[in-house]
């Protein structure tokens, strides 16, 4: 374990020496400085953990000197010493951003246990820092597409606003991902985001959930409890699958977006909140409007930007960036090592139709990650990845299905191509040559067909 490294900055050799002395007893490293300009050339050549200062020294002070630690190196704790202390020096000194501020005669006890506390604290800060930028990595928008190229533009101008927004698209394409997206953008990023799937809270209770209840509203409510909407008060309020709410649930959803109050269950008080509301469905809102089953007045009050999320199969060039990006991270969340997929298997993946869109390639590559040895993920290790077994062949004139694979003297990756150049003929046969409507029926792009044409050799016949 590397050892902590603490700068003594001090005008007095003799407070230097003993705080030198005591430190390295305690086991950390320990540099010295004479001055605040000389502590300032040393943090320019590395950053240590923590500096102890000194208030009253020639030329540039002690609180001089915190304030420019602070403007370079931010996350370096202070501890602030000095033998003419004054609260209105200390109020300054912490207000600058110093951790603790401790008067001479020093006591050695304290000043060691202030310094395991200060370097405590700021272990907190690093793993909370090194915590958000995983979280902020998990919810990252992954794609190079237009379609992709296109959101975030979207969400970038949309972000900084407080309009409304509504996130139309299939289960599994990533509706919150792009509200948190919106979120962590907006000038409400420090605040909470909390998000509620209407879809899965049974109706007697989504009102509690969404406004809280008072003490006694129903039985068991043993307690007061604060509902979405307050505990988003500041931040964003994400209401996902927001058509699955009924229409009594709309209508008090829709006066607090109105008029930001609202009253818990079994309460009168009125609360104030300030919350963007941000919506996500899957439904053909305009559809459940013609049917009577959602509120025209709440689908425009939150479609003021609206956003559609295209599936993954419209994003086909996106699936490569995806799988090599939740590879990345499910080996280094189960600790394996890091793993590749072979080009066969990306093909496959790009090839398949993903009905469950982004979710499901999310959990077909955690299953290959946990079931998976070797470091390169081949294409027989991902088609029962998917749940499925390469189609029978059609038998050409005269000959039996077994008999198109059927060669002892093929190993499996040539069987499997033979396989597959030979469907691909039987459905371009079928389809009279035409690219287009082979693709189609093959379920992969024009480009994609043209491609495994040129890597088998395939011409059309003359005249076609």
């Amino acid at each position: 374990m590397a050892q902590e490294e603490i700068l003594v900055v001090d005008d007095e050799k003799n407070i230097r020496t003993a705080l030198t002395g005591v430190l390295q007893d305690e086991g950390y490293r320990v540099a010295e400085a004479e001055s605040g300009e000389a502590a300032l050339k040393t943090l320019r050549q590395g950053s240590p953990d923590l500096v102890i200062l000194d208030i009253w020294m020639p030329g540039m002070d002690g609180l001089a000197t915190l304030a420019e630690i602070k403007r370079v190196h931010p996350e370096v704790a202070v501890l602030m010493i000095s033998g003419h202390g004054t609260i209105e020096t200390a109020v300054r000194a912490t207000k600058l951003g110093a951790y603790d501020f401790i008067e001479k005669p020093l006591s050695l006890e304290r000043i060691t246990l202030a310094v395991r506390h200060a370097l405590d604290a700021q272990q907190l800060v690093r793993e909370n820092v090194a915590l958000r930028q995983r979280l902020e990595q998990r919810y990252e928008l992954v794609g190079e597409s237009e379609v992709i190229q296109k959101l975030r533009e979207q969400i970038a101008a949309a972000a900084p606003s407080h309009g409304r927004v509504l996130i139309r698209g299939e289960s599994g394409t990533g509706k919150e991902l792009l509200a948190r997206a919106i979120h962590r953008q907006s000038h409400r990023a420090a605040k909470p985001f909390v998000e509620i799937n209407c879809a899965a809270i049974p109706e007697d209770l989504i009102e509690s959930e969404l406004f809280g209840h008072e003490k006694g509203a129903f039985t068991g409510a043993t307690m007061r409890r604060r509902g979405k909407f307050e505990l988003a008060d500041g931040g964003t309020l994400f209401l996902d699958e927001v058509g699955d709410m009924s229409l009594k649930t709309q209508a008090k959803v829709l006066r607090v977006l109105e008029e930001q109050t609202f009253e818990r269950v079994g309460g009168t008080e009125s609360i104030q909140v300030d919350v963007r509301g941000i919506a996500a469905s899957n439904k053909d809102l305009e559809g459940e409007i013609q049917a009577g089953r959602f509120r025209e007045d709440l689908y425009y009050r939150l479609n003021v930007i609206p956003f559609d999320v295209s599936p993954l199969r419209q994003r086909r060039e996106d699936i490569p960036l995806l799988a090599a990006y939740f590879l990345k991270q499910f080996c280094r969340e189960y600790g394996k090592r890091e793993k590749t997929f072979s080009p066969d298997a990306l093909a496959i993946l790009r090839e398949h139709p993903w009905p469950g869109n982004v979710r499901e390639l999310r959990n077909v590559v955690e299953r290959l990650v946990i079931m998976v040895p070797q470091d390169r993920i081949a294409a027989e290790a991902v088609e029962p990845a998917l749940g499925r077994r390469p189609p029978a062949p059609e038998p050409a004139a005269g000959v039996a299905p077994a008999e198109v694979v059927a060669d002892a003297g093929l190993s499996l990756r040539e069987a499997r191509e033979r396989f597959e150049r030979g469907y691909i003929l039987q459905r371009l046969r079928e389809n009279g040559w035409n690219i287009t409507r082979t693709a189609e029926k093959l379920g992969i792009e024009r480009s994609n067909l043209h491609r495994k044409l040129r890597a088998f050799d395939i011409e059309a016949p003359p005249g076609r």
